[in-house]
């Protein structure tokens, strides 16, 4: 992974003359989020307000503190972050305006002069240990494991009079403390990746790019067999690939669920608005989260039958069925 770039000056230490020039994120800094927020040019000199929790991080852009959010959505590891999900399903007023991928690689660290023969106890978050366990199996086999609140924080506390003797955490964490970097690359799987999306209030959708992807919560209507199915075929029928359908519990009765959606294309993709328009038919409990360019900027591919031009056609024909013959010419 290579490390996140930092904005010219410490962030944290500035004051910002508006909203526009604050974006939350969970901090402190040397976080993933920290890495995916380094990523967008429009924040890059502005004020990174470090916050703990993803619904501090969305509090702030509803109440006007912050321009836009950075929160984690999805792990190739361990699928969709639930609590961010549940927080765009329950929060009104948000939309996602981009997406942002980090990869996930840890590094061993400690304070100077330790070596990792002197390593016995590390401080570690839970999740980040648990991607871990098998280089530490290997080379620190008789090690003993504090867990810490955060990847970031489990590196701090080696400042702090912990009894750890190292930290998991994350490369960038040497850009902002004094630490020596015992071993490199330890996670489990070198292919891991954090997907980050930016939040904000901003109701302008942007432009298609043919790289887009639009992001829906919708509950299914009843409990009955094939309604997820009907669902589904909202999608399939026009040719609108899905990247991601997760479900999560409403919390208001057994059996009740709502669904993450990530669609391939862009609202204003003719496939795409008419499977929203199929969509809010079937279940009018959809919550639009946004249209916005691909991480990974890779065009997306359909069927040429769901072209643009196809539906605008088929609509052409339907009004021409119910609009009068033109005029007979006079001879």
């Amino acid at each position: 992974m290579s490390e996140p770039v930092a904005p010219s000056a410490d962030p944290a230490a500035e004051l910002p003359s508006s909203v526009d020039e604050v974006y939350s994120f969970l901090g402190p800094a040397g976080t993933f989020t920290g890495a995916a927020l380094a990523q967008v040019p429009e924040a890059a000199g502005k004020h990174w307000r470090s916050v703990n929790n993803v619904g501090e991080a969305l509090a702030d852009v509803v109440a006007g503190r912050s321009v836009a959010a950075m929160i984690a959505i999805e792990n190739s590891i361990e699928g969709g972050v639930s609590v961010a999900q549940d927080a765009l399903a329950t929060v009104p007023g948000l939309r996602i305006i981009g997406e942002y991928l980090v990869p996930v690689t840890f590094v061993l660290v400690a304070r100077p002069g330790t070596t990792l023969a002197d390593v016995k106890v590390i401080n570690a978050h839970p999740v980040a240990y648990a991607q871990c366990h098998l280089w530490l199996d290997a080379n620190l086999p008789e090690h003993g494991h504090l867990p810490a609140s955060s990847n970031v924080s489990a590196a701090e506390s080696l400042f702090e009079g912990s009894t750890a003797d190292a930290a998991i955490a994350p490369p960038g964490i040497v850009d902002h403390h004094d630490l020596a970097v015992l071993a490199e690359n330890i996670g489990d799987n070198p292919n891991a990746v954090t997907r980050f999306v930016l939040v904000s209030r901003e109701r302008t959708v942007p432009a298609p790019t043919g790289a887009d992807k639009t992001s829906l919560i919708a509950e299914l209507p009843d409990d009955r067999p094939g309604s997820l199915l009907d669902l589904l075929e909202q999608f399939s029928t026009r040719g609108v690939n899905l990247s991601l359908i997760e479900s999560r519990p409403i919390g208001d009765a057994l059996g009740r669920y709502r669904f993450v959606i990530d669609a391939d294309g862009h609202i204003e993709d003719e496939r795409v608005a008419d499977a929203l328009l199929g969509l809010r038919r079937f279940s009018p409990g959809v919550i639009f989260l946004g249209s916005y360019p691909r991480a990974d900027r890779v065009e997306v591919a359909f069927d040429r039958r769901y072209r643009d031009e196809v539906f605008t056609e088929a609509r052409d024909w339907l009004a021409s069925l119910t609009s009068p013959p033109p005029a007979a010419p006079r001879g």
